[in-house]
C-alpha cells in the first residue's frame, strides 16, 4: 500500500510533538512555555510553503531546532520585554526567513460525485444500526490494514479531513478519492502495539476513538450516504480532545 504524501501515523504525529515540548521544557523549566514554543514552531513551519516543506529532508530535526532558537530568543528577553511582547513575535531570525507568508492555499472542493453524495445523505439517511454496522466494518478494515476493503466501503468520491490544528504535523488539504481517503486513514492507523482503535459514540452517531497509550488521540466521524462513507473528519487538534482526556466530573 503507497501511503498519501505527507501522511504520518499517529504515533509518529504525537511522539513528535512530546519530544518537542521536553525540547522546550528542559530549556525554559516551565510546562506553560514549554507549550507556547511548541506551537509557535509549528506555526512556523506551516509559514513555510508546501514546496518549502518538501524541501526539509527532516522535519522533527527543523522543528527541533525550531524550538531551541524561539526558546534561546525568549531566554534572551527580559521580564519586562516578555510582558510588552505580541504574542508570536518572540521568534529567532537565525532560522526563519521573517518575509515567508503563509502559503497554505485554499482548500479543493469536493468532487462533484462527492457533492452529490453529500446531497442524497439529507434525502436517505443511513438508520443508525446501518451506521453502526458500518463504522465497525470500517474499524476492523482498518485494523486489518485491508486497504481493497475499506476503500469498499467508501464512496469513490469520498472526501477527508484532517484537523491538526496546527498542533501537529497533519494533512492541511482534503483528501479526496475512495482509495486515496483509505490509504490516508490506514496511514495514519497504521499497526501499533501502543495505538487502539474502538466504535463510539461521537455527536450523537457511531464513530471512531483511536488512543495512543491510552490516551485520546484522534475522534473520527464518519458522515454517510445509503451504505457508504462520503466525508471522513479526523480531529488530531489535542486541544479539541482535552474534554476526551480529561472529562469533566
Amino acid at each position: 500500500m503507497e501511503p498519501v504524501a505527507d501522511t504520518m501515523p499517529i504515533g509518529e504525529l504525537l511522539d513528535e510533538r512530546r519530544h518537542l515540548l521536553e525540547v522546550a521544557h528542559w530549556m525554559l523549566g516551565d510546562g506553560a512555555l514549554a507549550e507556547y514554543v511548541t506551537d509557535e514552531a509549528y506555526r512556523e513551519w506551516y509559514r513555510l510553503s508546501e514546496h518549502q516543506q518538501g524541501r526539509v529532508g527532516a522535519p522533527r530535526a527543523w522543528l527541533t531546532r525550531a524550538v531551541g532558537s524561539i526558546a534561546l530568543a525568549r531566554l534572551g528577553l527580559s521580564e519586562h520585554e516578555i510582558q510588552r511582547a505580541p504574542q508570536g513575535a518572540v521568534r529567532s531570525r537565525a532560522v526563519f526567513d521573517p518575509c515567508l507568508e503563509d502559503d497554505l492555499g485554499a482548500l479543493p472542493a469536493p468532487s462533484s460525485r462527492a457533492r452529490h453524495s453529500l446531497r442524497d445523505r439529507t434525502a436517505r439517511p443511513t438508520p443508525p444500526r446501518a451506521q453502526d454496522e458500518a463504522v465497525e466494518a470500517v474499524r476492523q478494515a482498518c485494523v486489518d490494514q485491508d486497504a481493497d476493503r475499506l476503500a469498499g466501503l467508501l464512496d469513490p468520491g469520498a472526501v477527508a479531513f484532517y484537523d491538526g490544528g496546527g498542533k501537529v504535523r497533519a494533512l492541511t488539504r482534503p483528501v479526496v478519492g475512495g482509495p486515496r481517503v483509505a490509504r490516508s486513514l490506514l496511514t495514519l492507523l497504521a499497526r501499533n502495539p501502543r495505538t487502539t482503535l474502538h466504535t463510539r459514540s461521537v455527536n450523537g452517531r457511531t464513530g471512531l476513538v483511536v488512543r495512543y497509550e491510552g490516551r485520546v488521540a484522534a475522534v473520527v466521524c464518519l458522515d454517510m450516504a445509503g451504505s457508504r462513507v462520503v466525508q471522513v473528519w479526523a480531529v488530531l487538534n489535542p486541544d479539541k480532545l482535552r474534554s476526551w482526556n480529561f472529562p469533566r466530573v
